[in-house]
């Protein structure tokens, strides 16, 4: 096996037991950079010098008796809306184009504590929002990779890098992870720190990230998750231990939502859905059919309403200075958001609180709810990053959700399910995602 092939988990306990060494782990996934980046487009900063110089400290300090981080020695690709410092932050746009910042996000911080070396900064669409980046998906280059965390996607997909920070404010982790046959993880809101990371909407903003394996999704939580006195809508909850009780999970209940998660999705999609739902039940899992409240009818409308008022809110100042330099799907979102009343942002927040309380009692009759992870595999059209609707409900009501591959399509794209579970409850959502992922036994790579 190469090097670049492996995953975070085992870098990092390769390391430690001293099987292969930093430089070596960096060297090679620098020279699969080379190699791939100029066709794919997936990275908008990469200072390879730098890379190593951190790789060969990290080598240094094996020898002296430091105590090791969990991700000691683990390449990592960060969103460019995370605040690098030292290092420019442009959030892929001609705004932002000089912007470096004095400071890390705490996210970053926080993996660099755990031993991690940034790799690089991955393409965003401009600012997290709707138009799409020039980032290539490896399946297919004639089909969006998705978006926002495009390059971030791409990037772990095509083994540029183990793992990669992405941000989801409807469906930019989620999405993108299905689309290119990885796992990508939405931890409950609140669970990880916002703090420097520039913002689409305070609302609905949360970090994530894209792994290959469900086991890298929890060791990026466990580091990650944590209360935060710079971000005001962390969560103080503890942490629990997600990955000394991932693999003790036994066959689940899953919720399926039939109905609009059906409605919505292409023949193949279902059938994948209805087709893994049988490998489960054949393996010990229950499987229920539970349906949406009503008041989904007007969620989707009113969280792209949210958005747009409160991504207007942080752009407003630099707009009327520089509107003709923002893309055209981000410069009418704003424009829409100015446009909104404070009635009609009122009463969509109103109507938030009740979808919120709707959402999280129906994640309580199972121990995960189950969808497809998109309505289709990676569309052929590059004018947009897909279609939203499946993650967005589980963004705009907080609840932590996960996408894991599931198979191909007819046409060789990626097909991904996704789970939902109660409040706060990661452990458990990871749990039943290992199970999945162990039943299921993928190992998706795209046709490089």
């Amino acid at each position: 096996m190469e090097l670049w092939e492996l995953s975070a988990s085992e870098i990092t306990a390769k390391v430690r037991d001293r099987i292969i060494s930093p430089v070596e782990v960096m060297e090679a996934f620098l020279d699969r950079i080379n190699k791939l980046e100029p066709s794919l487009k997936a990275w908008v900063y990469l200072d390879p010098d730098q890379a190593i110089a951190e790789a060969k400290r990290k080598e240094t300090e094996l020898n002296t008796g430091k105590v090791l981080g969990p991700l000691y020695g683990v390449p990592i690709g960060v969103k460019d809306i995370y605040y690098t410092a030292g290092i420019p932050t442009t959030a892929c746009s001609k705004v932002f184009a000089d912007f470096i910042p004095e400071h890390d996000a705490t996210t970053v911080s926080t993996l660099k504590e755990a031993g991690a070396i940034i790799i690089g900064k991955t393409v965003t669409t401009e600012f997290a929002c709707a138009d799409p980046s020039p980032t290539i998906n490896p399946w297919n280059p004639h089909h969006t990779p998705g978006g926002s965390s495009s390059g971030s996607a791409v990037a772990v997909s095509s083994r540029m890098c183990p793992v990669a920070l992405g941000s989801q404010t409807v469906g930019s982790v989620l999405r993108p992870a299905s689309y290119n046959g990885l796992v990508g993880f939405k931890p409950n809101f609140g669970r990880v720190s916002r703090y420097g990371v520039i913002p689409v909407s305070w609302t609905l903003d949360t970090m994530g990230w894209l792994v290959r394996t469900v086991e890298d999704a929890a060791l990026l939580l466990q580091v990650l998750a944590g209360p935060d006195p710079n971000d005001p809508v962390s969560v103080k909850t503890a942490v629990p231990d997600y990955l000394s009780s991932i693999s003790k999970s036994s066959a689940p209940t899953f919720g399926v939502l039939r109905g609009f998660f059906y409605d919505e999705a292409d023949e193949q999609t279902q059938s994948n859905l209805d087709n893994i739902l049988d490998r489960f039940k054949r393996s010990g899992a229950q499987v229920t059919e539970l349906s949406l409240s009503d008041s989904i009818e007007t969620a989707i409308v009113d969280q792209r309403l949210i958005m747009s008022v409160e991504g207007a809110a942080f752009h407003e100042p630099m707009f009327r200075k520089h509107e003709n330099d923002y893309q055209p799907q981000l410069r009418a979102m704003i424009e829409n958001g100015l446009r909104v009343d404070a009635i009609n942002y009122s009463k969509a927040k109103e109507r938030r609180i009740k979808f919120v309380r709707d959402m999280e009692i129906l994640t309580e009759q199972v121990d995960v709810l189950i969808t497809p992870s998109t309505p289709t595999p990676a569309l052929a059209d590059l004018s947009n990053t897909g279609n939203t609707i499946f993650q967005g409900p589980w963004t705009y009501c907080g609840l932590p959700a996960i996408t894991i591959p599931s198979g191909l399509s007819s046409s060789g794209l990626p097909l991904g399910i996704q789970m939902i579970s109660p409040k706060l409850a990661e452990a458990k959502l990871l749990q039943i995602a290992w199970w999945c992922e162990h039943i299921l036994d993928l190992n998706l790579y795209p046709p490089l």
